[in-house]
């Protein structure tokens, strides 16, 4: 997967999140079998399984998704957690990449090893420009 190929949203907030429930409260979507919010950042910090790279990568998946694994942007198409664009391209991490947020996570780390070094390295850049 060259880094060259693949891209992500170019600009936060524009993912269409549903809103998050209430603490202690189920989404209509975890009825469905989705996992709560909690899920994803779970399946993260075993992923990462590094602090400081988990926090960098978590502050750019708030800021692209709010931790939706189904959030679209509806100009661009963006998909996911991480916001790859297309969305698609997330299937060379499983076929699962639109339901399973490992998936997406595992795809987003290595465009972001890829791209900028490590997830600290994408963190750095989105700062500066607020897309990644």
């Amino acid at each position: 997967m060259g880094a060259a190929t693949l891209a992500l949203s170019a600009l936060s907030g524009q993912a269409q999140a549903a809103p998050a429930p209430a603490q202690g409260q189920p989404s209509a979507a975890q009825g469905a079998g989705a996992q709560s919010v909690s899920g994803p950042r779970q399946a993260a910090q075993e992923i990462i399984n590094d602090q400081q790279q988990y926090t960098c990568f978590a502050n750019i998946v708030e800021r692209e998704s709010g931790w939706d694994h189904t959030a679209q942007n509806p100009s661009s198409g963006a998909y996911g957690l991480v916001q790859a664009l297309p969305g698609d391209k997330m299937a060379s991490a499983g076929s699962d990449w639109q339901t399973n947020p490992a998936t997406q996570i595992e795809w987003g780390v290595e465009y972001m090893k890829e791209r900028y070094g490590s997830p600290c390295g994408a963190w750095s850049f989105w700062q500066q420009n607020h897309w990644y």
